[in-house]
């Protein structure tokens, strides 16, 4: 078997030779620290996306098999951009940045991260219809000028990236993005925004989540009806944080749930039965709208302060459920003793089947070179 193979038939609860070892990417601070200790070339730092060359070679000499997040993704997000631009300026270098989803955010020098938000340009009717609505309509340039990774190259979709997605030949798992439904509203908006949008019109909320909904679902035709081959589709959210959801269960089941169920029943009718939802934080309670409406594995299953696991949801949906992440990647700092700890807490979870441990989210920043080479030598000696 190679490794999508055996990927695919994890998934599916069918028999494999070995568990694949995945991993989900990494910060770019965490790949500079690398280059300058000698790990990686500086070449490979600066280079390095999901799924690209680059990916390629640091995947390789870490030990891992491939990049879960290896994805073609179509414009589903705001086309054109807002053209980024400063409206403040303070004398210890700080910023208030309008930035290309028309939010006005703090860039503070020497910091990382994601940064703190302090207006929107979106409040309501007016600046959707003048500044976001046009900028939301599919058009085929959106599927067709995306970039894929064919082979050692990076090309447009339909300039030779449609040759490379429809061989079925790689060694690991590419999937289909389709977009994100609710998440890239609520960064728009704000959450705040998006709480009051819903109670004070209603009826423009319920606009912005289709014409979102509809331009993913478009997007995806498209690409499917292309004839590429793709192995799994996935969903992007981040509407959760370490407590719960960003927004109301009743709502997001209400108003988001139906747009999930035409895309995934769209990409099961070409073949495809693995649909994949990353969103971070404490998920559980929108799980029941993702399983409803056709979303059958969680990634990547942030462990956090609140010790999320595939478990309990195993308990709760059956087989139904899959998961890929779920790993610890704090101990990649805490040195071997703790990542054989890590892996012995694994085992029970991978016995599970239908679930692929992965690092469980961007390898950060105090992961050690060392300690994660170990980590990928004991688990294809453990599940190998």
């Amino acid at each position: 078997m190679n490794n999508r193979q055996r990927t695919l038939a994890v998934l599916n609860y069918e028999s494999y030779d070995r568990l694949p070892l995945v991993h989900f990417g990494f910060w770019n601070e965490t790949l500079d620290k690398w280059a300058e200790e000698g790990y990686i070339t500086a070449e490979e730092a600066k280079e390095w996306h999901d799924g690209g060359p680059m990916d390629v070679r640091i995947t390789e000499k870490l030990g891992f098999d491939f990049n879960y997040h290896s994805l073609f993704a179509a414009r589903t997000h705001l086309f054109p951009a807002f053209e980024p631009e400063t409206v403040a300026e303070f004398p210890d270098g700080t910023k208030h940045v309008l930035n290309n989803q028309g939010v006005i955010i703090v860039e503070k020098p020497n910091t990382t991260g994601i940064p703190p938000e302090i207006d929107h340009l979106l409040k309501g009717r007016k600046e959707w219809e003048e500044h976001y609505k046009h900028r939301l309509q599919y058009n085929d340039d959106r599927v067709l000028k995306a970039k894929v990774r064919a082979g050692d190259e990076v090309v447009p979709f339909n300039e030779g990236g449609l040759e490379f997605l429809q061989t079925g030949e790689r060694d690991y798992l590419y999937g289909i993005s389709c977009g994100s439904l609710f998440g890239t509203i609520r960064n728009m908006l704000g959450l705040t925004g998006s709480t009051y949008l819903f109670a004070e019109d209603p009826e423009l909320f319920d606009e912005i989540i289709d014409t979102v909904g509809t331009l993913c679902y478009r997007c995806v035709k498209t690409a499917l009806e292309s004839g590429a081959k793709f192995d799994f589709a996935h969903f992007w959210e981040d509407i959760c944080f370490k407590n719960g959801p960003l927004i109301s269960p009743i709502v997001f089941d209400e108003k988001v749930g139906p747009q999930y169920k035409r895309i995934t029943e769209l990409v099961n009718s070409h073949g495809i039965n693995i649909v994949s939802l990353d969103c971070d934080g404490m998920i559980d309670a929108l799980i029941p709208t993702w399983i409803n409406n056709g979303v059958n594995t969680m990634f990547p299953i942030e462990v956090g302060t609140w010790d999320a696991s595939i478990a309990p949801w195993r308990e709760q949906y059956g087989k139904d459920l899959r998961g890929v992440g779920g790993m610890n990647k704090t101990v990649f700092s805490k040195g071997l003793a703790a990542v054989d700890a890590e892996i012995e807490r694994l085992k029970p979870l991978v016995e599970l089947g239908g679930y692929i441990p992965c690092p469980d989210h961007r390898i950060a920043p105090d992961a050690e070179w060392d300690t994660v080479r170990y980590y990928c030598e004991k688990m294809h000696e453990v599940f190998g």
